[in-house]
């Protein structure tokens, strides 16, 4: 037997209809906030992620499966969904367009790390990309809709927020930094020392324990922040106050991308397990030229749908479509055209044994029909159908070509 590759899983019938119902819950909000649906290939060249997640980063450095095709060009799996919106949105040329463009997206990431609950190698997300709106409105609003999705998903949460400041507060800031982390470099892990020398920025997001207990003294960016970005910050802070949505100023939370800037928030469950982020996001507002596209801000989110599978209260499924059956061998072939006239309108079962009555009831049960409709020898002699409304226990028997 066959089985699945390690951190790589098959959605059961059960898990696929929970997946469709959160995507389709995002979806259906995003389409509220004015986001139109985008698609991107699985495959993109490397350089993608290099020139934006950043080559210091854990995805680009240990994680991509990356590989050399039979063209001879290097290429990866994306390992993430925002970088291959950004690549699209340069491609088509619609930074040099004057309209705001907002983008919905959702599918397969790959990532070759350790498989763990609610972290594969395959995994799937939903995800929102805002283009060409700088305020810190948007960031609100950005962070409003992740709100309202969970909300309406039944997922409890705490939202993590920070300020990753801007190409006037991040240098002077990068340089205070780096002097407290070479001053305790020797206690720092090695994954540590070396981002102090690629984007020391990057060790505030180190899971280590003992890292992390000698990272509470470090500069706080948050308290450096310039007049632009401090005053972006504390609107964001007072329109969430007004809105009363609860949220924790994270002062080490960067994010484990380099495109990151201004805003980041995450928001975590301590549901599954360790507190784990949800879903993750912020403003990236030099991405896209960094893609050699023209000037354009930006900012987003993803959702990882298999960190919420477990936590999303479903809707009680309703009944739906017509079962259809025969109780005599004769009356099997009559059942098709019937399903063929009904399938343009509804969802149709037909089974293809004659049963008794109660076999039939429980198939119609079985997949939840609203209606059952079965044919015995009474009906085939008198062209009707016997039909029952299995919600309203309702019965009647109808003319076959009155159905």
């Amino acid at each position: 037997m066959i089985n699945p590759l390690r951190g790589m899983k098959d959605l059961t019938f059960e898990e696929s209809q929970r997946f469709r119902y959160i995507i389709d819950t995002a979806s259906t909000i995003a389409k509220r906030y004015g986001y139109g649906y985008i698609e991107t290939p699985i495959l993109e060249e490397t350089a993608l992620f290099k020139r934006s997640v950043g080559e210091s980063s854990d995805i680009v450095g240990k994680e991509m499966y990356q590989f050399e095709d039979k063209g001879g060009n290097d290429v990866c799996m994306r390992p993430e969904g925002t970088a291959g919106i950004v690549r699209a949105f340069v491609s088509a040329k619609l930074d040099r367009q004057p309209v705001k463009q907002k983008f919905y997206y959702y599918g397969p990431m790959f990532r070759y790390e350790r498989p763990q609950k609610g972290r594969l190698r395959e995994f799937h997300q939903f995800g929102c990309e805002s283009f060409g709106e700088a305020s810190v409105y948007e960031d609100f609003t950005i962070i409003s809709m992740i709100k309202q999705i969970f909300d309406e998903l039944g997922i409890g949460f705490e939202l993590l927020i920070n300020s990753l400041g801007c190409p006037t507060c991040m240098p002077p800031y990068r340089e205070n930094l780096i002097s407290f982390l070479t001053n305790i470099k020797e206690e720092l892990c090695s994954d540590c020392n070396r981002r102090i020398e690629t984007n020391p920025i990057r060790v505030l997001d180190c899971k280590n324990k003992t890292c992390q207990s000698l990272l509470t003294e470090s500069p706080k960016l948050i308290e450096n922040l310039c007049e632009a970005c401090d005053s972006d910050f504390k609107k964001l802070t007072a329109m969430l106050d007004r809105a009363e949505i609860s949220y924790t100023v994270d002062t080490n939370l960067v994010r484990g991308l380099d495109y990151y800037s201004k805003t980041a928030f995450e928001f975590v469950s301590n549901e599954i397990g360790s507190q784990s982020a949800i879903a993750g996001g912020g403003r990236y507002d030099r991405l896209v030229e960094f893609l050699d596209g023209k000037p354009t801000p930006a900012v987003g989110f993803a959702i990882g749908i298999e960190r919420i599978m477990e936590l999303v209260k479903m809707p009680e499924l309703k009944r739906e479509g017509i079962y259809m059956g025969a109780m005599t061998p004769e009356a099997v072939e009559s059942l098709f055209t019937l399903a063929a006239q009904k399938r343009k309108e509804d969802k149709v079962t037909v089974e293809y044994s004659s049963k008794g009555f109660k076999s039939h009831m429980k198939g119609a049960d079985k997949v939840n029909a609203r209606y059952a409709v079965l044919i015995g020898e009474d009906e085939l002699a008198n062209h009707t159908l016997w039909v029952k409304d299995l919600e309203s226990k309702e019965e009647s028997t109808v003319a076959l070509d009155d159905y």
